[in-house]
């Protein structure tokens, strides 16, 4: 019976210690592995001091359009608003380039087509905290080529940090001519034909042009050449031509309305060629008109479109 009592007390002891660990596998896997709850979450404070915040151009503001001044320079204006937060004050060069569509940013400087501003200027009263406007002129030719322009900015401040922004404009095409102030035919009389006399044309605008001429004596229209203390003489009387070979017969005839001069083209002015081209003109003094003393009139060039 002893036997038997401790063989008994042995298997109620295994089946308990069998129990207990069963009941403690089951806890692990209700309760979950690892820590209890209050370490499930821990909160970590992150910091970072930034010290250089690179210039943004919150916008350029081109000119538009641009129309040229004959013969002449044009200032042109880019302006540039900027902001930096570490204070307008960091801002070290702002620069700015202004060039044709058939040029780049990074092309030589170019008369016709590329001007650059390597220091463009703050605006009076403009600058405050993180924000200035900067203003970039340019004297633009009168023959740089009309179409599409476009003006890039860029900004560098103290931290060599950098910003850029762009607009564009349209350049107007220009047809612009300057002519020999006065053709004088000088002391004449009654019956003869003068000497040729020049007329130059120089183009000073930014196209190739065609001329087209009129003449009248006291107004447009009155079919003459010239008005005279006595009597007038016919606009057909005066003529012209685009060589100096042309005699008097072979001129054309000049008219109330305007006719374009044959064989004649200015081309476009660029950085070392001044664009002029030259007229032969001639005068018959018809007796039969009896015109006398001095006499005076009018002649139109105007350019044309190639």
């Amino acid at each position: 019976m002893r036997v038997q009592d401790k063989t008994g007390r042995r298997t109620r002891l295994l089946l308990a210690l069998a129990l207990l660990m069963t009941l403690g596998i089951l806890a692990q896997f209700s309760l979950g592995a690892g820590p209890g709850p209050n370490y499930r979450n821990y909160t970590v404070d992150t910091r970072v001091n930034i010290t250089g915040s690179p210039p943004y151009v919150t916008a350029v503001t081109l000119q538009d359009p641009i129309t040229l001044t004959p013969g002449s320079l044009t200032e042109v204006t880019c302006n540039v608003s900027i902001r930096d937060y570490n204070s307008f004050g960091e801002l070290d060069t702002v620069n700015a380039t202004l060039f044709a569509a058939s040029s780049n940013e990074y092309s030589a400087d170019d008369n016709n087509t590329h001007y650059t501003n390597s220091s463009c200027n703050p605006i009076s009263g403009q600058q405050s905290g993180y924000f200035a406007n900067y203003s970039c002129s340019f004297k633009v030719n009168y023959y740089a080529v009309n179409g599409t322009w476009n003006c890039t900015a860029r900004v560098n401040d103290s931290k060599s940090l950098t910003g850029f922004g762009t607009d564009n404009t349209t350049l107007y095409p220009l047809y612009a001519l300057n002519v020999t102030e006065m053709i004088d035919y000088g002391d004449m009389i009654a019956g003869e034909y003068s000497s040729n006399k020049t007329a130059n044309i120089t183009n000073i605008g930014n196209l190739p042009i065609n001329i087209t001429v009129q003449g009248y004596g006291n107004s447009s229209g009155d079919g003459l050449s010239f008005s005279c203390e006595i009597g007038n003489l016919t606009v057909d009387l005066q003529r012209f031509a685009a060589n100096s070979t042309a005699d008097y017969n072979t001129k054309q005839v000049l008219s109330n309305s305007y006719q374009q001069i044959a064989g004649l083209t200015v081309p476009k002015a660029n950085d070392s060629t001044v664009a002029l081209n030259t007229t032969y003109w001639e005068l018959y003094v018809d007796p039969a008109q009896e015109a006398s003393g001095q006499c005076n009139g009018t002649l139109i060039f105007q350019a044309e479109p190639m």
